[in-house]
């Protein structure tokens, strides 16, 4: 598997769309069923989501994955 050293690993962006979004954990909480304990420890980089978790935060906020083109 290649990593490119230019693109930040997925939690990164998950972690920083959080908090430039400005949206309230509580709000976070309601509209996704992750509770604000763990939305808060995962921006403050003190633990990781479950996927399950991750999966909730991305599609509200319409984040995806998708694969890079082979070079």
């Amino acid at each position: 598997m290649n990593k490119s050293k230019t693109t930040p690993p997925i939690s990164d962006l998950l972690r920083r769309t959080i908090k430039d979004s400005g949206v309230p954990l509580l709000v976070l909480e309601r509209e996704t069923g992750v509770q604000r304990a763990s939305i808060r420890r995962f921006v403050n980089g003190e633990q990781f989501l479950r996927l399950d978790m991750a999966d909730a935060l991305a599609a509200y906020f319409d984040l995806e994955l998708t694969a890079r083109k082979a070079k």
